[in-house]
């Protein structure tokens, strides 16, 4: 089995930071994207960020210029570093993560559990 677990939402207002983390961890032979989703009340799920193993990213427009995605290998570990937050970024965020597993090296698709971020104004 393998598992993602989120921290880092809460409550920040207008244009104050927030820092998201997602560890994976279980029966993981390699790790290749791993990356950011949100889902907004009534609104589909959408990509924020997302970032290889190589360490190439991808970023939704809307973000751009304001969030950062990161990763530690060594961790299996993603983060999300979000500055000059808005109203519009409130929703809950959800790790994502590619993966081969060991024993027999199949491909896995993982999601965490989510964590909320809301952003006054």
């Amino acid at each position: 089995q393998v598992q993602l677990v989120e921290s880092g939402g809460g409550l920040v207002q207008a244009g104050g930071s927030l820092r998201l983390s997602c560890a994976a961890s279980g029966s993981i032979f390699s790790i290749n994207a791993m990356g950011w989703y949100r889902q907004a009340p009534g609104k589909q799920r959408e990509l924020v960020a997302a970032i290889t193993s190589g360490g190439s990213t991808n970023y939704a427009d809307s973000v751009k210029g304001r969030f950062t995605i990161t990763r530690d290998n060594a961790k299996n570990t993603v983060y999300l570093q979000m500055n000059s937050l808005k109203p519009e970024d409130t929703a809950v965020y959800y790790c994502n993560a590619d993966l081969i597993v060991v024993v027999t090296l199949g491909y896995l698709e993982v999601w965490g559990q989510g964590t909320l971020v809301t952003v006054s104004s």
